[in-house]
């Protein structure tokens, strides 16, 4: 780690959150200030990786400059008064929750513009497609960074116009109907959401999430915490997807490009469970409280009917999109991190936020994967690629198989890999949660779960064989094998999913103290 004077922590954090938005500008003038190019489209393109490359490493450098022994202390903040009358401050800061989900935002974003430097999907200008994917970044980027309620709400919609128009210009078929679906969700879950924040912060006479969480609630009645916990939660159970909310997101991943399912998996799921951590288990302890059992009834069944719903997909017949098992998989997959959350406790919580890192690295190179081979074959129909001899990845592309296979052993949770961890603190926590919650109904919950892991492992094993293995006809040519730029975009998500499983204890060392403050209402 390297020593950083909190000035310049300062100025890093709000470059990496305000830095994406000015290169968004940038790209949609005549002569984008990136690096030249052979073209104009290749010029913005090239804008955009450099663009997001400075964001990470700036995410990086702040990373390094954290101060590790004091993981639960907010850092890099800045407070300046917005707008008074309404006591609305800019207030942007960090800590052990929200640096490894702001370093992971910066990371995937950087692989998809460069990935798209080399890959662009099919449409309009690139201008346009570059200034949506940093307008993203920064909407993104700034929901982990502010310390403000109403700061927060903006930055989490902010992410909701670029997405849907990647969606909507950029996708498949039906994408039209895809993005539509999205934003009507979204949009009517963040109205809800909105009624609950304006009343956390007229009855606490403040939108500071730091001063809320320190209160732990103690200014809030009891049936006020319920009634805030409800409206919020539900705009967070829409962005998370949890079930029965969850029904845009198969049609949003099956139409979107490729690296909209990437961003879209590995960072705008988060900000929901993201959410959930950061407001509602400090600010509206009571309420959480009253709700946690049905959270984790409704995580429980997500987590079967996630499962059931890519088996069905997976089977012979089935007429199966790989794209949208994988997005059927981020419900039930999703459904450990609510699981971890509604226990209350530290070991859940822990299992929440790791589980929420190691959804994003798998899950965006599942989706850089099932993508890349839809470019190779026309089709991710398992069928489909049947009938075009698309299959038997291990004989025609085995570079490109071996690495479909390892993300898929990785999601569903191999020991050694970062998908293990998560899940299985998850199931740790129902096991032993808060002492004020019911144990007999948690372990309940806790064996439902354990049978998911278990059906999990079942589709993603089928989807191995039918696209990995099988007989390899002579006459049918093969695919091309892993490229130089694949290469480049896929190589450090695997890596880290590998540290990650080897050691979870870099990132649970860096979001206990922080979840144990948290869980204490800042009295640690």
């Amino acid at each position: 780690m390297i020593d950083i004077s909190e000035s310049v922590m300062q100025i890093l954090l709000a470059v990496i959150v305000a830095g994406p938005l000015v290169g968004a500008v940038a790209a949609l003038l005549p002569a984008p200030p990136g690096l030249k190019g052979k073209s104009p489209d290749q010029a913005v393109l090239r804008h955009g990786v450099t663009v997001t490359g400075v964001i990470l490493l700036a995410a990086i450098v702040l990373a390094l400059g954290f101060d590790h022994d004091h993981p639960s202390k907010m850092q890099a903040t800045t407070d300046i008064s917005w707008i008074p009358a309404l006591d609305v401050r800019i207030h942007l800061g960090i800590d052990g929750i929200s640096l490894p989900l702001l370093v992971l935002t910066a990371l995937l974003t950087f692989l998809c513009a460069l990935y798209s430097y080399f890959k662009m999907p099919a449409g309009p200008s690139p201008k346009a497609f570059v200034a949506l994917i940093l307008v993203l970044e920064s909407g993104t980027l700034a929901t982990f960074a502010v310390l403000d309620l109403l700061l927060f709400f903006l930055a989490f919609e902010m992410v909701l116009i670029p997405m849907y128009f990647l969606i909507a210009r950029w996708g498949g078929e039906q994408r039209t109907r895809a993005a539509w679906k999205f934003i009507l969700f979204t949009l009517l879950g963040s109205v809800v959401m909105l009624l609950g924040i304006l009343l956390i912060g007229l009855k606490s006479g403040t939108f500071d999430m730091v001063a809320l969480a320190t209160d732990n609630g103690r200014g809030l009645s009891t049936s006020v915490q319920v009634i805030a916990v409800l409206a919020i939660g539900i705009g967070l159970a829409v962005k998370t997807p949890m079930w029965p909310l969850h029904s845009w997101l198969p049609d949003a991943h099956t139409a979107a490009p490729t690296v909209g399912s990437v961003l879209l998996a590995g960072v705008l799921l988060k900000m929901g469970t993201y959410g959930f951590v950061r407001i509602l288990l400090p600010i509206t302890p009571d309420g959480m409280h009253t709700f946690a059992p049905y959270l984790a009834a409704f995580a429980v069944v997500g987590i079967i009917y996630g499962s059931l719903a890519c088996l069905a997909l997976a089977r012979t017949g089935a007429k199966g999109d790989l794209k949208r098992l994988i997005a059927y998989s981020s419900v039930g997959h999703m459904g450990f991190v609510l699981l971890g959350i509604s226990t209350m406790s530290p070991t859940g919580v822990n299992g929440a936020l790791f589980a929420n890192i190691a959804h994003g690295l798998i899950t965006g190179l599942l989706f850089f994967l099932v993508g890349a081979l839809k470019d190779r074959t026309g089709s991710t129909d398992l069928d489909t690629l049947a009938e075009q001899g698309g299959m038997a990845l291990y004989g025609k592309a085995p570079r490109f198989g071996g690495l479909l296979a390892f993300a898929a052993v990785a999601s569903l949770g191999l020991p050694g890999l970062a998908g293990f961890w998560g899940e299985m603190l998850a199931l740790f926590g129902a096991f032993k949660p808060a002492a004020d919650l019911s144990r007999p109904a948690f372990l309940t919950f806790m064996s439902i779960a354990a049978f998911g892991t278990l059906l999990t492992a079942a589709y993603l094993l089928v989807v191995v064989r039918r696209v990995c293995m099988g007989p390899h006809a002579a006459e049918t040519p093969k695919l091309a094998d892993v490229q130089g730029y694949e290469f480049a975009a896929w190589t450090p998500l695997v890596a880290l999913t590998v540290v990650g499983g080897l050691w979870p204890a870099a990132l649970i060392g860096l979001t206990d103290p922080a979840v144990q403050k948290l869980l204490a209402g800042g009295t640690q």
